[in-house]
């Protein structure tokens, strides 16, 4: 028979834990300081509250229950009316200035009157005890302490509550917690991480036990959103069900609809790789011109400002300030630096799901990987596209390869197998003169052009010219002729 979940109201973990919590049992969150163990817990009672009417009881061990109050207005939780209606009481166990240190035996018994008289009072089905390891200091033996923390779980499962202890670690991948005992006595164990790599930060959860009831395996990745709290980013919940077009958009340029069998898929992801100076954001000014009556396009900019794209457009013919205003273009421009990727992930769904648009245009995602490792900007790129896909959106995102000549960049090893178009634009040395290339390397479910082209830029854009002829190693940046 399959244990009983409760809810948590935290969406993606209610995903990642199989329906939430293990009801009328004990969950440690265990965590170093700062990877958000309050802030989870208090999320938990607030869903509660919000979503299911259950009432919750918040111990603290350690902060002040004003300083409490203050953390979690921020989020738009009312608290205060919270306790005025009696849904949310709050149990202040923490230690005071005045408090004379405890000398001898010392036990949980009187803290466990007022917790059973709090529970009662209010009918709490929801329960935080933040944060337990605190109080262990009071003791000098490891014994009194699984002793008085087995009473205290026995008696939140008796009450027909379901709890969350939350614990201190030392270490990101050591021990589970600090003295090493309390995950023995928990039912759940669930660790949040807060690592440090590369100089670069990535906070991660991960249910490491769930006694008798199923759960995804791993790291998950979130972030702490200012006004929605905890955000899970599950790589399990992005699924390949979405349905593919067989309707056809224009690139902008004639000639590479042309080379691409009549124009890219509806809900296809293309990828423009190229150097500096390629052409790249030339054909995403393209892709974004080529937007029909009642289309939408959003383009994020992660290199240039808003004026110097507007400056550019308007170099080739085109006019983005018309598009702004007549409400078919969207620019947002933005350093990448100033959020973290899970950040800018949440971001770019709120603005897809308030805006709405028909395509989206990201220039660029090296600019982008500069901000993460290689796995968290792998792992954005998945949750990216999967997201873009399902709400069928045509894509298009550059790449910076490192040398001017061509070659590949860090960044095209993780979003290549996730598009559907890859189109490379390359730097040409031809008897003494620099010109350029365009290629349409990969095309999924489409016959296409494969030949390599030359191109030129104008004051109306990109010319498409004729495959080159007698010539191999353009794409090596070594070309010869045959």
């Amino acid at each position: 028979m399959s244990i009983k979940k409760l809810q948590t109201g935290i969406t993606a973990f209610d995903h990642i834990s199989a329906g939430g919590l293990p009801y009328g049992r004990t969950t440690l969150i265990s965590g170093s300081s700062g990877c958000g163990k309050t802030l989870f817990s208090a999320q938990f009672l607030a869903m509660g509250i919000q979503l299911f009417d259950q009432a919750g009881v918040f111990v603290t061990f350690e902060e002040q229950v004003e300083d409490i109050r203050i953390n979690l207005r921020t989020l738009n939780w009312d608290i205060d009316t919270w306790e005025k209606e009696g849904k949310w009481v709050f149990v202040d166990a923490s230690q005071k200035d005045d408090d004379s240190l405890t000398v001898g035996d010392y036990d949980l018994s009187g803290f466990q009157v007022r917790l059973e008289r709090a529970i009662t009072k209010c009918n709490a089905k929801r329960v935080v005890l933040d944060s337990i390891g605190s109080v262990f200091t009071q003791f000098q033996e490891m014994n009194s302490i699984r002793h008085e923390l087995f009473k205290v779980t026995l008696a939140l499962g008796r009450l027909d509550t379901t709890s969350i202890i939350t614990t201190e670690r030392t270490e990101e991948y050591g021990k589970v917690s600090r003295l090493g005992v309390e995950e023995f006595l928990t039912d759940n164990v669930i660790i949040l991480r807060n690592v440090l790599s590369e100089e670069k930060r990535r906070r991660t959860i991960e249910i490491l036990k769930f006694r008798g009831s199923m759960h995804e395996k791993g790291e998950n990745l979130f972030t702490i959103h200012p006004e929605q709290a905890i955000v899970i980013i599950p790589l399990s919940a992005m699924d390949l069900k979405y349905r593919s077009s067989s309707v056809r958009v224009t690139s902008g340029v004639a000639k590479l609809d042309e080379m691409c069998g009549g124009g890219f898929y509806r809900d296809s992801i293309i990828l423009v790789s190229g150097s500096i100076g390629a052409g790249k954001t030339l054909l995403v000014a393209n892709f974004i011109n080529g937007i029909q009556k009642k289309e939408r396009c959003l383009l994020l900019a992660f290199e240039e400002s808003r004026e110097q794209l507007f400056r550019n457009a308007t170099g080739w013919g085109q006019d983005f300030a018309k598009l702004e205003e007549d409400g078919q273009l969207k620019v947002v421009c933005i350093y990448p630096e100033v959020s973290s990727l899970e950040d800018h992930l949440l971001n770019i769904q709120a603005i897809v799901k308030e805006f709405k648009p028909d395509r989206i245009a990201i220039d660029s995602l090296s600019a982008l990987s500069r901000t993460s490792t290689d796995k968290a900007f792998r792992e954005f790129i998945i949750a990216l596209t999967s997201f873009l896909k399902h709400q069928e959106i045509t894509g298009m995102f550059t790449v910076t390869t490192t040398l001017l000549s061509g070659g590949t960049s860090d960044t095209e090893g993780n979003i290549s197998p996730l598009t559907d178009t890859i189109i490379l634009l390359r730097y040409v040395e031809m008897s003494g003169d620099m010109q350029r290339s365009l290629s349409v390397l990969k095309m999924r479910g489409s016959k296409h052009d494969s030949s390599i082209r030359g191109f030129t830029i104008d004051d109306k854009g990109i010319n498409i010219g004729e495959p080159f002829i007698g010539v191999s190693g353009i794409l090596t940046g070594i070309p010869l002729r045959s």
